[in-house]
């Protein structure tokens, strides 16, 4: 792998490519390191907080709940997720534009928009009132609501 730009040195492969790894975003910036560096001593510090008396009058503060929320794992892991999910996207969005369809995939698509329509159609069908598929909600039906001879 290489060290300044983070890109694999193995043999080529599309679909790895252009990925964007997560250690890039999560660890190798020196706030990330910085980051998870300080959230194992937070913890730690509140944990000796429960014996020693000077740390408990702080970890009972309004500024400590509000870094037991900077300092909590999951906090760290979604901000400096971002970075690496606009990476991903990008990269997603250049290889769905650099290659075009096969003719299997081109294939089965239209045959999943043509089921589509079918069912679409049928669906439509069911709810009509003057499609005679609609069963009891056709109004020739003579089970239908709508119909003339029918008695209440």
């Amino acid at each position: 792998m290489d060290k300044v730009f983070g890109t694999r040195k193995e043999p080529f492969d599309r679909a790895s490519a252009a990925r964007p790894l997560a250690s890039d975003w999560l660890w190798r910036p020196w706030y990330a390191k910085l980051w998870w560096a300080a959230i194992p001593l937070w913890w730690a510090g509140m944990a000796a907080a429960s014996v020693a008396e000077p740390l408990a009058g702080f970890y009972e503060s309004a500024a400590a709940g509000f870094l037991n929320i900077v300092f909590f794992p999951v906090t760290a892991l979604m901000v400096l997720g971002v970075g690496y999910a606009q990476s991903l996207l990008a990269a997603f969005h250049t290889q769905s534009d650099s290659g075009s369809l096969s003719n299997e995939t081109a294939a089965a698509i239209a045959d999943l928009w043509e089921e589509h329509e079918r069912g679409m159609e049928n669906l439509s069908a069911a709810f009509d009132i003057h499609d005679p598929r609609s069963g009891g909600l056709y109004v020739g039906n003579p089970l239908s609501l709508q119909h003339p001879g029918r008695r209440l």
